[in-house]
């Protein structure tokens, strides 16, 4: 039962840092302004891992690699934290266990990613319906529009009802069940199967 809270905690402190490091990473690659209360509060928390990095860690193709990185190797931790909590046995050479431990990681932070889009995309709906003039809906708004550009051309309007954020959260959704099905997938790698 100990073991179970302190993986809930752990686990909890882990997952709000690797949001927020994602945070970070979508607000800079859609160049959205850092000038407001949730900017400074995402800079705030991710400064002492990410200015660090970014001496050794460049960006790649426009893309802060210094946020990113970080995001994987916490969720990377978590992963091999669970493992030990939990105390299963490992099987197979180091190689693979090293490549199923990164592999799960990186299927964690994508999972991380899947639901911070989600969670972006479902805010910024109901602040348009409910409160469109919000100081926040403008920042939900951009980080939301690339991921609902593709929707937008495709899903029509409906007496002026976009319904692209609801295609997009059913897209979302298959894709955690796809990553959940990559989650799987490593066990033969830690497991020696």
């Amino acid at each position: 039962m100990l073991n179970n809270v302190l993986l809930l905690i752990v686990d909890t402190a882990i997952s709000l840092i690797t949001l927020v490091l994602l945070a970070r990473f979508f607000m800079q690659w859609q160049r959205v302004s850092f000038r407001n209360q949730i900017g400074q509060f995402v800079v705030t928390a991710t400064d002492w891992v990410v200015r660090p990095l970014r001496r050794v860690v460049p960006g790649l193709f426009g893309l802060d690699m210094a946020s990113l990185l970080p995001a994987w190797a916490f969720q990377t931790l978590l992963v091999v934290f669970e493992i030990l909590i939990r105390g299963v046995a490992l099987g197979g050479d180091g190689a693979g266990i090293a490549l199923g431990v990164l592999g799960l990681g990186l299927v964690e932070m994508l999972r991380m990613m899947v639901y911070l889009v989600f969670g972006v995309v479902l805010i910024s709906a109901v602040l348009s319906w409910v409160s469109p003039h919000a100081p926040a809906a403008a920042l939900f708004d951009a980080l939301a529009a690339p991921f609902l550009r593709p929707f937008r051309r495709v899903v029509p309007t409906i007496s002026n009802v976009d319904l692209s954020p609801l295609v997009l959260l059913l897209v979302l959704q298959i894709l955690l069940m796809v990553l959940g099905g990559m989650r799987n997938s490593f066990a033969p790698m830690l497991f020696g199967l």
